[in-house]
């Protein structure tokens, strides 16, 4: 844990940071348990897809309030990757395009997906939430709350070996959106990872990068808190929200 009068090395830091994900990531949520054991219907898969894909949409919008931030050439060449991996660099391309062919796959229209009608508000809210901090908070803070990609090649190979195997309506194409993240993510994660610990120097921003770290995993946590809330138990969705097909 972090002492108050005394910086942690950055290997320290790196394991403080790690044991953060280990605890708080949201592949230990019961929801996605039950994804990728298979034990969601077809309209619980697609309550999932429809409600990630909002996430997906904002996270360039996320990027490019802080790309506008950043202070040299060398860190906005960095981060404006980011805006091409989600946004493409031509219509049907890049991580939003494949995650509506996910959506689509799972059997949702896109024009209703993305119109985003039938949301949950604990989505919006959590959303909207983490894009406020990134353009609200310090650099570093913003920079740190995009650590938990460090975790997201072990969710992404249990996420498409379970859907794969266990429902027999997904295929290959429909979770095409994982593949390229399995190089890009880790690719984000290490510049980002350099940056806090070579910028994270003393006890207060070590702290700081650590709860943004926090913030991030609770965004995504409370996301599934939803989702498990409204489509498992006690299966309540709120008005206008999405209803699965009987």
């Amino acid at each position: 844990m972090l002492e108050a009068d005394a910086p942690l090395a950055p290997a320290a830091l790196e394991s403080e940071l790690r044991r953060i994900g280990a605890e708080r990531y949201h592949n230990l949520h019961p929801f996605h348990r039950l994804l990728h054991g298979g034990k969601l219907t077809r309209g619980q898969v697609q309550a999932w897809a429809l409600n990630r894909y909002y996430y997906q949409a904002q996270i360039p919008v996320k990027d490019a309030t802080l790309l506008a931030r950043l202070p040299t050439a060398a860190l906005r060449r960095e981060w404006r990757r980011r805006l091409v991996d989600h946004d493409g660099d031509a219509p049907g391309t890049g991580g939003i395009a494949r995650w509506m062919r996910l959506a689509e796959g799972v059997g949702l229209d896109p024009c209703y997906v993305e119109s985003g009608a039938g949301l949950l508000p604990a989505t919006r809210f959590a959303v909207d939430a983490y894009v406020a901090f990134v353009r609200e908070r310090p650099i570093l803070e913003a920079i740190a709350s995009s650590l938990t990609e460090l975790f997201s090649p072990t969710i992404i190979a249990e996420r498409v070996s379970g859907m794969l195997a266990n429902y027999d309506w997904v295929t290959e194409d429909t979770l095409a959106y994982f593949k390229p993240r399995l190089t890009q993510a880790p690719r984000d994660s290490d510049f980002a990872l350099a940056f806090v610990l070579e910028q994270a120097r003393t006890p207060a921003e070590q702290r700081a990068a650590c709860d943004a770290l926090r913030f991030k995993c609770d965004v995504l946590w409370s996301m599934l808190d939803a989702l498990h809330h409204a489509y498992v138990t006690p299966g309540l969705p709120p008005p206008g929200a999405f209803r699965p097909a009987p």
